[in-house]
């Protein structure tokens, strides 16, 4: 014969399996809208919209490859060719360009506040050592254009600095390190080609 459980375990057992699926259910409800905020409020970035299914027989068709990134040490494309020296103004940069049109240098440069005009110009004079127009003093003076009576040349000084200048001075002194003005000495000798590029 069955025994009947006393009256108040029943109700015990009954409450407690109801409470516990009650908690159940307002949890699934809690994440349900939680889930709900989630997806409304993500970028469309990372929100799945439904697109066209393909099936395991549909055709393969090659997609794109990325094209790898340019060399941002590269020889601008727009430098010309042969031997030249070439000053990038927006990328501060300055490659010494052999006759194969392979970069066997390539240096960082502070530009000065006044810059030469895009186009292709030559070497036209060299200083060994001098004054720079802000004072300071200066080695391997590569000179290149002049520009409303201010002249554009590389330097570097000698104390190894590469300050940036103020601003509104009229110089025209693109300075470089010390080991980098040795390799424009050697490379741009007077007549040689130096091509700014933006």
């Amino acid at each position: 014969m069955r025994q009947a459980a006393p009256k108040g375990e029943f109700t015990v057992a009954r409450s407690s399996s109801g409470i516990v699926a009650g908690l159940t259910a307002a949890a699934v409800a809690a994440v349900a809208f939680l889930a709900y905020q989630a997806s409304a409020n993500a970028p469309a970035s990372v929100v799945s919209t439904p697109g066209p299914k393909t099936s395991a027989s549909a055709s393969a068709q090659p997609s794109a490859k990325p094209k790898p990134p340019a060399d941002p040490l590269a020889v601008p494309a727009a430098s010309g060719e042969g031997e030249r020296v070439v000053y990038a103004l927006k990328d501060r940069r300055v490659w010494l360009v052999d006759e194969d049109n392979e970069a066997i240098r390539t240096f960082t440069v502070m530009p000065s506040p006044v810059s030469p005009p895009p186009g292709v110009h030559q070497v036209t004079s060299r200083s060994g050592t001098v004054r720079g127009s802000d004072g300071v003093p200066i080695e391997h003076v590569v000179r290149f254009a002049n520009v409303d009576e201010v002249t554009i040349g590389f330097s570097a000084a000698q104390d190894g600095s590469m300050a940036s200048p103020d601003p509104t001075s009229k110089t025209g002194g693109v300075r470089m390190k010390r080991a980098d003005g040795n390799a424009m000495w050697t490379f741009a000798t007077v007549g040689a080609t130096v091509v700014v590029v933006p």
